[in-house]
């Protein structure tokens, strides 16, 4: 199997890497993230990789075709029924449509709330970013707005090392 080249310099692109937030990617071999300063030096091409979809041990509500767990390229996650797709010239849906979006989970702490005195709660995005609550936080759709007290403190993430030693590159939407 050949190697593959990075399009800007020609160098060999690098071994595939997961983020923390299980997206994957191939950097070019010339290219090394810096975590001080958040940038890459020397070359700075990113070939981030496609999501295969999980096929889930759920029957879709639908039509009983198996679930899939998919993420959308921003790192989104879903379940699907796997008998649904997407036609490209046409621009729509084919097949069973049944998605159901998955949230972030919610965790009761030993905590109270510094603004109001109400119980925290820890809750963990999709994505895996961690946030501490007040537990009567919420959000009124039909408004668009939040409701109950606001406080929030967003808990640092911690990246680890690849095995060879390179840092991973940190999801867009955390700087």
């Amino acid at each position: 199997m050949e190697e593959e080249k990075c399009p800007k310099c020609g160098s060999t692109l690098s071994e595939v890497i997961e983020t923390p937030t299980g997206r994957k990617l191939q950097r070019c071999s010339k290219g090394v993230w810096n975590t001080e300063t958040h940038k890459t030096e020397g070359c700075d091409y990113v070939k981030w990789l496609e999501i295969e979809p999980e096929v889930l041990d759920e029957k879709c509500p639908k039509c009983g075709e198996p679930l899939v767990l998919q993420v959308t390229r921003f790192g989104k996650k879903m379940k699907k029924c796997s008998a649904g797709g997407w036609d490209k010239e046409e621009k729509k849906a084919t097949g069973c449509d049944y998605v159901e979006w998955i949230n972030g989970t919610t965790e009761k702490l030993d905590e109270k709330c510094p603004k109001c005195g109400e119980p925290l709660v820890l809750y963990t995005t999709a994505n895996g970013k961690k946030m501490k609550k007040c537990s009567t936080s919420g959000w009124d759709r039909e408004a668009k707005q939040a409701t109950g007290c606001d406080y929030i403190e967003w808990l640092k993430v911690e990246y680890k090392s690849a095995p060879n030693g390179e840092e991973f590159l940190p999801p867009e939407d955390i700087f």
